[in-house]
């Protein structure tokens, strides 16, 4: 019921959102993108959900990120000319197979390149056991156009291996074991358009090593071990170089005269290196570039201006850097730039101006769902989910979002009925009244939270990353959290205080420890004055706390990151495993010296007090016991925290909205409605109505 409730409330809350007033000049609001070329738009949430929400089925197309080099690798691979099946060579070996002029000797065990005839277009030699390629062996294939010599063992080349192959355009040479290039190795290579050296055990790079290759197009040195490149120009010995591939190296430097006049370049793909050092202006000459890969490397700093030049770009990956600092106009040249990933990338300082100038980006990837809130603009921003909130609601679980309400009403009313009866029942022990009144308040407060939650998520429903960030900067936020650690720091006080006079009862009975009233209104006083004091703390100084509320979309500073400011997560540490797991300790050694106390007197002790004390004793035992229940997973959550230990959204999520609140909804049950006492006086009450 209330989750159709739910649903019907989003939907309403959807339609009154739709744009009326910007439909009428033809611009859609930020969060919100047009339909095509029709005049109407829609939130983000319902673009690329796999439901047609268009009336012409926009929302639904290009929702693939195929930006930057899947789109021109698939123009790359098209085949030029269709060859018959019939083979047209003389010469071939009998355990090839032969079709048109192109012969497939793959896998069969041979020792050396065998002989074909001179006509041959292309061969196929993959998977063999050859180690050395001799001075001329090719060179009266003058034909050829595709050789295929991957994964064998070749470790040795001669400086004239490839002599004579004028026409050859494709030269695949991955999973072999050649360790370098010798200069003049591809002289006569002038036709060659694609050179694949993937996995082989090349260091290094030197001059001349590419001579030759006035036409090479693609050059693919992934997963080799080369540690540096050279400072002169890659693209002096191959002006033509388009795509360039290093993934996988051991390259810790980027030098500027690197890619000097590398003015064709297109894809450049950096990725798995181990580069900390990119010199400014390293890029400056690559303007028609489309797509650079970063990722997976060792960079602490970006240059300011290193992307200035690379108006074209439509693909950048910098994910899984250790970047200290992002420049807030590091993005304002990407006038092109259509996927941007960030994943695993911390960036203390961002704001929506980094990400203000990127008109055409429609991919973007964070580490953090909450950084999403910063590039509203965008149509596709993952992760989409933080496992609490979500692109749509502020709480991403449908059962939680029930849940909340539930838990909160349970909560209000159990807390608001429990001080209602006790204040209409006189008691015996007016000063154990007041306290358990005291905490009926401080858990009430915990329900008021949720409410607080549970209205807001209605309100941001359906477009909730619109207003995320706003949202976790606001004053609700921050107040409607610290009314959360209000209620939490005082219910815990409270507990202990009770804890600590029931044991100075029981286990000094003859003392006279009993607190009279104005001791137990002095020591509420102060434990609501330490709750304010704690709760309030992190508005003092935003330069040590930040925004220390504001981490999540349920504004509780329960889980520490790795951005959060040193002073915020010193303050949550020494609130949740200081004061807290004290508190806890304290209350389990007080009930064990109570009921060692209790059990060495039971056989002496025949007084009615003691045998009340003994009573109270046990049904607080179990209210200690749910309460260690609540406490236990949230005094771990914290230490995992601390450790960086990577914890899921949807953990915090259920800690913060189940866990934590399901202790003030069965307080009331526990020290008041389940106690015989209590059930007495209410049967004698309704006796003499």
């Amino acid at each position: 019921m209330f989750a159709l409730l739910l649903s019907f409330v989003c939907s309403l809350s959807l339609s009154f959102a739709s744009p009326a007033d910007s439909l009428a000049v033809g611009v859609c609001p930020l969060g919100h993108f047009p339909c095509g070329n029709l005049s109407v738009c829609l939130p983000q949430l319902k673009h690329c959900n796999g439901l047609q929400d268009c009336p012409n089925g926009a929302d639904e197309e290009n929702c693939v990120d195929n930006s930057g080099w899947p789109h021109l690798f698939d123009a790359f691979m098209k085949t030029r000319v269709q060859e018959p099946e019939e083979c047209m060579l003389d010469v071939y070996p009998e355990v090839c197979f032969c079709s048109g002029w192109k012969v497939n000797c793959n896998r069969k065990n041979l020792q050396q390149i065998p002989a074909v005839s001179s006509n041959v277009t292309a061969l196929e030699l993959n998977s063999n056991g050859v180690f050395f390629l001799p001075a001329d062996l090719f060179i009266h294939y003058r034909r050829l156009e595709r050789l295929h010599l991957e994964n064998n063992r070749i470790e040795q080349v001669s400086k004239r291996a490839f002599a004579g192959l004028v026409s050859l355009r494709k030269l695949f040479l991955s999973q072999n074991r050649i360790s370098s290039l010798k200069a003049g190795l591809f002289s006569d290579l002038s036709s060659l358009e694609w050179l694949i050296l993937d996995e082989n055990r090349i260091t290094s790079i030197r001059q001349k090593a590419f001579e030759g290759l006035k036409s090479l197009f693609f050059l693919s040195l992934l997963n080799n071990s080369v540690e540096q490149l050279p400072k002169i120009s890659l693209c002096h010995e191959m002006p033509r170089l388009n795509w360039l591939e290093l993934e996988g190296n051991r390259i810790s430097s980027l030098w500027s005269s690197t890619f000097k006049n590398c003015s064709s370049l297109t894809v450049l793909a950096l990725r798995r290196n181990r580069i900390s050092t990119i010199e400014d202006g390293t890029f400056s000459s690559m303007n028609r570039l489309i797509d650079l890969d970063l990722s997976l490397n060792q960079m602490m700093d970006l240059p300011p201006s290193l992307f200035q030049n690379l108006q074209n770009l439509k693909q950048l990956n910098i994910s899984n850097n250790p970047l200290a600092l992002v420049y807030d106009d590091q993005f304002d040249s990407f006038l092109n730039l259509q996927s941007l990933s960030m994943e695993e990338v911390e960036i203390p300082n961002i704001s929506i101006r980094m990400f203000r100038s990127l008109s055409n980006l429609s991919h973007i990837y964070f580490k953090r769902f909450d950084y999403c809130g910063y590039s509203p603009n965008v149509r596709s921003c993952k992760p989409n989910t933080d496992g609490i909130s979500s692109f749509e609601n502020l709480l991403a679980n449908i059962i939680l979002r029930v849940f909340v309400w539930v838990v909160a009403f349970i909560i209000c009313f159990g807390n608001i009925f429990v001080i209602f009866l006790r204040s209409c029942i006189t008691s015996e022990n007016q000063h154990h009244t007041m306290a358990i009144k005291s905490l009926c308040c401080a858990d009430c407060l915990m329900g008021v939270y949720l409410f607080f939650i549970g209205a807001f998520d209605v309100k941001f429903c359906g477009e909730y990353n619109r207003h995320a960030q706003i949202w976790m900067e606001s004053l609700s936020c921050q107040l409607i959290g610290s009314l959360a650690l209000l209620s939490t720091e005082v219910s815990v006080l409270i507990l202990t205080y009770m804890t600590l006079e029931k044991y100075l009862c029981i286990v000094f009975p003859f003392q006279h420890f009993r607190a009279g009233r104005k001791r137990t209104l002095c020591s509420l006083a102060s434990i609501w004055t330490l709750g304010f004091v704690l709760a309030l703390v992190p508005f003092s100084d935003k330069q040590t706390f930040g925004n220390f509320y504001g981490r999540n979309g349920v504004c509780f500073p329960l889980h520490s990151e790795q951005a959060e400011k040193p002073g915020a997560r010193c303050y949550s540490t020494g609130i949740f495993l200081g004061l807290n797991l004290f508190a806890f300790v304290l209350i389990v050694f007080s009930y064990s010296s109570m009921f060692y106390s209790v059990q060495k007197t039971a056989k002496s002790a025949r007084h009615m007090a003691l045998d009340h004390e003994v009573s109270i004793a046990k049904r607080f035992f179990f209210i200690v016991f749910t309460d260690a229940m609540c406490w236990i997973p949230i005094f771990l959550l914290k230490i995992l925290s601390l450790l960086r230990v990577q914890i899921a959204g949807t953990t915090v999520m259920w800690v913060v909205i189940f866990i934590l609140p399901i202790n003030s909804a069965l307080n009331p049950i526990l020290y008041t409605i389940t106690t015989s006492t209590f059930q007495e006086k209410i049967k004698v009450c309704l006796l003499f109505r």
